[in-house]
């Protein structure tokens, strides 16, 4: 005599179905057990020739219990939401003793990648930086994401590392930079990581999977907690922030002019003779850079001021003359 298994359980009697209706949830399954007599499961079309439209049709075989006996008739799991109507399929039992039920399968409650973090007693500043950067809603969509999740310590070691305040860190330029560069287009479990992988963030950016004996690591951070699935990605807790890469910042031969303190007067003239755009192009460009003292050597010979070599009608030609249309280095002079 077997015993039926599943999530719920209906029992069929000679004269009734016990419960005849039930509410399940998506993806639980639901066993139907004879406890006396002939009895089988329509979940197809009633006694009367009607469809029962069911989201997907079912049916169980005919089996025979004797009294005091079950017998199991199956168990039949529901993928799709809706409202199932069956009845007992032998003889005239559902016409006569009303042996009908009704199984009504609710959408479960759908988690996300963001439901995870809010939920979190240890993201809450992840959680208001995504508020900040407006990625909730996002990030709260169909995906899939792989969401690479840094826990309040981290973002108060960062903090204390650039000598700033969580709040200071919420209010970084570049903050939604850094949020997508801990987020990837799809599901990545840990079962899916290989050392010495990358994967490619929503920034556009890659990050790179070691895997030792210390653990799971992306970039520097190690992952803590791994494989934190919901219905829209997964999310690993990780022990540090992600800074995504930067551009080296670029220089042009006039910001060496404008940043060193004894060229000021090179400055002035570079302004003067309106030639700051031109020197801040492409080039590329070598520039012989006559020092404040070297000018003032020049305005004693000339009997004059640093004003009066500003003046000069020739001060372009003077500055050209400084300024090759090449870049030559030291090693390339002979």
């Amino acid at each position: 005599t077997a015993q039926c298994n599943g999530d719920h359980h209906v029992a069929i009697y000679n004269y009734e179905i016990e419960p005849s209706e039930l509410t399940i949830q998506v993806g639980e399954s639901v066993s139907f057990t004879n406890y006396g007599g002939w009895h089988s499961i329509n979940g197809e079309t009633s006694y009367t020739g009607e469809d029962f439209d069911n989201p997907v049709p079912f049916n169980l075989a005919a089996n025979y219990a004797w009294w005091f006996f079950n017998n199991c008739l199956g168990t039949v799991t529901f993928d799709e939401p809706g409202v199932y109507h069956f009845e007992d399929g032998v003889g005239n039992n559902a016409e006569h003793e009303g042996m009908v039920g009704t199984i009504i399968v609710e959408e479960g409650e759908t988690t996300t990648v963001v439901d995870v973090i809010v939920n979190s007693a240890v993201h809450n500043l992840l959680e208001a930086a995504v508020i900040e950067a407006d990625l909730a809603g996002a990030l709260s969509g169909e995906g899939p994401f792989t969401v690479f999740a840094p826990t309040d310590d981290a973002f108060l070691t960062l903090a204390t590392a650039l000598n700033a305040t969580a709040e200071d860190l919420l209010a970084l330029p570049g903050l939604t930079d850094i949020l997508l560069y801990h987020v990837v287009g799809a599901q990545v479990l840990s079962t899916d990581l290989a050392d010495g992988a990358t994967a490619t963030t929503l920034l556009g950016e890659d990050v790179t999977v070691t895997i030792n004996d210390g653990g799971i690591f992306i970039n520097d951070a190690q992952v803590t907690v791994a494989d934190i699935v919901t219905d829209n990605g997964v999310v690993h807790v990780i022990d540090a922030v992600l800074l995504p890469p930067t551009e080296p910042e670029t220089t042009t031969v006039v910001d060496v002019i404008v940043n060193s303190e004894v060229h000021n007067i090179l400055e002035a003239a570079v302004i003067e003779a309106d030639l700051a755009g031109a020197l801040s192009g492409d080039g590329p460009f070598t520039v012989f850079a006559p020092t404040d003292d070297a000018f003032a050597a020049l305005a004693a010979g000339l009997d004059a001021t640093a004003e009066d070599l500003l003046a000069l009608p020739g001060l372009a030609d003077i500055l050209l003359y400084h300024v090759v249309g090449a870049q030559v280095l030291s090693t390339d002079l002979a």
